[in-house]
């Protein structure tokens, strides 16, 4: 793989956060390299380390010691308000919980990082509409929340991650709040997304969701325990 494709760079990624005056370490030394288009997993016992790495990743939180460039940009000194930044352009978030406005259509709910990155209205319901489009509910543009099932609230949310056509799509326990067909369904999608050209790191705790990656980073008490990337990706159920 051409190095110069290298989206994540993480070298020595340390964090500790302080209770009084103790220091207590959650990651101990992550060194880690994403390339473009790249499926990772990262997956963990609770207390791995899984959930702060994937905060330094989307950049909602800064390490205590090492480097992470993120697209060639070492965030990992940032100020609050360029972090800002490099989230709204670089990352997508999927997160458990959904985080869709209920008062919202559907494309209202995906169009909303264009409203904050400045775009017009007119090309924000038609990039919304194209995002809804790729998870299949361009017909379901106008319904809000309420009127949606679980799975396809997720896939709005989908839609609203990609929307920007940011560098990394993030996934935070995507599924941990769909039944286990709603759960494939949803995992397609962003199988069609990583297909399409998107770098999407995933963080589970459940293998069988962990198996759509192509490669499968293992963290225990705060570092690296396997690195595994798999020959050829699993065809789709």
């Amino acid at each position: 793989m051409n190095m110069n494709n290298v989206i994540i760079k993480l070298e020595d990624i340390q964090k500790s956060y302080f209770m009084g005056s103790q220091a207590i370490p959650v990651l101990k030394g992550i060194t880690l390299d994403i390339h473009q288009n790249e499926y990772v997993a990262l997956m963990g016992p609770s207390g791995s380390g899984k959930s702060t790495l994937m905060n330094i990743l989307g950049c909602l939180d800064s390490p205590t010691g090492g480097r992470y460039v993120l697209n060639g940009k070492d965030v990992s000194k940032m100020p609050d308000d360029d972090l800002a930044t490099v989230r709204n352009t670089e990352i997508g978030f999927v997160f458990q919980q959904f985080n869709l406005l209920p008062r919202l259509t559907a494309a209202e709910n995906v169009a909303l990082p264009l409203v904050y990155a400045g775009v017009n209205k007119k090309d924000r319901m038609e990039r919304a509409m194209e995002a809804l489009k790729k998870v299949g509910l361009a017909e379901r543009s106008h319904h809000k929340s309420n009127e949606l099932s679980g799975g396809q609230i997720q896939r709005v949310a989908i839609a609203r991650a990609v929307v920007n056509n940011p560098s990394l799509l993030l996934a935070d326990e995507p599924t941990g709040n769909l039944d286990s067909k709603t759960s494939v369904e949803v995992m397609e999608i962003f199988a069609q997304i990583q297909a399409s050209g998107n770098t999407v790191v995933l963080v589970t705790h459940e293998e069988d969701i962990a198996a759509y990656a192509h490669r499968v980073v293992r963290l225990r008490d705060g570092l690296i325990e396997t690195d595994t990337t798999k020959v050829k990706q699993p065809s789709l159920v």
